[in-house]
């Protein structure tokens, strides 16, 4: 749909529901936290002790309210953004715009690093789902939005959209790049786009897509240029970080060699995808989880496709076929639901199908928070879901 066609949403009309949808994830989750954190035995070598933060209290109680979701690499930005970086340890894989934020907010007094980094985290996720309800109604129209926030803040993997990594940040961010590029306003769309690529490596995706959108504006009539040159504006995020580490230590390509420490060898999507399916065969438990959370995020790009336009297709498509690119031979879809969660262009393609009722829109929020539901809560005591 063109926006030119539509009726200029605002931001703040979705502020309603993304804070019913918001709120109810968030309660789903401090009830998991407190009523489940700390039942299950930990897996060996749980809790990872690698980055050089402390681990929380492992204990079932209250506290769980806010410690249930410092886990796994979360324990690397707490560190990130209490110490900095540091060469030869591994941290130059994670980007530093998040760990920012959470050092910046977390020098307000009595706050702390955790506390901080639940607040940007949470933040962060409420401003993405005011933002797609925006951009939802742009592109789809009003009951899609509602529905878009429903089933984005329930997706099996959203838990971790409320935890201290850097996907709520990432989501916000890349929301906003095409909010502002769809609207024409290239430069705001070039700032968000490069805080999308300081936060995470996938962020440079941005720069295909925002130039797809600018050759089809261009297409109706628009100059080119300075679009495309806003697209490839986006590298300045990465590329600001790669000076910091060639200031910094001299080692100018620390965060992509960095990337080995988590031993993904390259091959083909479908090779990865096939791997994937032989082992889940074989194995069923956590290839099985991989394999459904991950299909269920195709099926709604590939229902989305056949109704938005094309920028978003090929970010998606992207979003799902760059990570099965490099896989880790023992689990190739690795932290692939989590990647999942912030394929916004999937709620989409669920709204989509609800509004057809295949399956009804109800149907859908029972599976999503049943899976949001189980997922979260083998987060939470630290299981290999990560």
């Amino acid at each position: 749909m063109n926006p030119a066609t539509q009726a200029d949403p605002r931001i703040r009309d979705g502020l309603r529901e993304s804070l019913w949808a918001f709120g109810g994830a968030r309660l789903l989750l401090f009830v998991i936290s407190v009523a489940g954190g700390g039942s299950l035995v930990l897996p060996p070598g749980q809790p990872p002790t690698d980055a050089g933060f402390p681990a929380p209290n492992l204990l079932p109680g209250w506290h769980m309210l806010f410690t249930a979701t410092q886990r796994q690499d979360a324990a690397w930005f707490l560190r990130i953004a209490t110490a900095g970086y540091a060469p030869g340890d591994g941290s130059a894989a994670f980007f530093p715009l998040y760990p920012l934020t959470v050092r910046l907010v977390g020098a307000l007094p009595g706050i702390g690093p955790l506390g901080a980094a639940l607040i940007v985290s949470n933040g962060a996720f409420l401003g993405a789902l005011i933002m797609v309800h925006a951009l939802t109604r742009l592109e789809l129209g009003r009951e899609a939005a509602r529905r878009t926030v429903l089933f984005g803040a329930f997706f099996p993997t959203a838990f971790f959209l409320l935890a201290p990594y850097t996907e709520p940040l990432f989501l916000l961010m890349s929301i906003s790049a095409f909010w502002f590029a769809r609207r024409d306003r290239w430069l705001l769309a070039m700032l968000a786009g490069a805080g999308a690529a300081a936060t995470r490596n996938l962020g440079a995706l941005l720069i295909v897509a925002l130039a797809v959108e600018a050759v089809s504006q261009w297409r109706r009539g628009r100059p080119l240029l300075p679009r495309v040159g806003a697209a490839f504006g986006v590298a300045l995020g990465p590329l600001c970080y790669l000076v910091f580490w060639q200031v910094r230590f001299g080692e100018f390509w620390a965060p992509l060699d960095a990337q080995r420490n988590w031993h993904r060898e390259p091959t083909s999507p479908l090779t990865a995808v096939w791997h994937a399916l032989t082992l889940t065969w074989r194995y069923q438990t956590w290839w099985l989880i991989d394999v459904i959370v991950v299909g269920i995020a195709i099926a709604g790009v590939l229902v989305a496709a056949f109704r938005v336009p094309l920028t978003y297709t090929v970010y998606a498509g992207m979003s799902v076929l760059i990570p099965l690119t490099f896989t880790y031979d023992q689990r190739p879809l690795t932290s692939m639901p989590r990647f999942m969660a912030v394929v916004f262009p999937a709620w989409w393609g669920f709204a989509i199908a609800a509004e057809r009722r295949r399956p009804p829109e109800a149907a859908f929020l029972v599976a999503f928070a049943g899976g949001f539901a189980l997922l979260a809560y083998l987060f939470i005591n630290w299981q290999p879901f990560f």
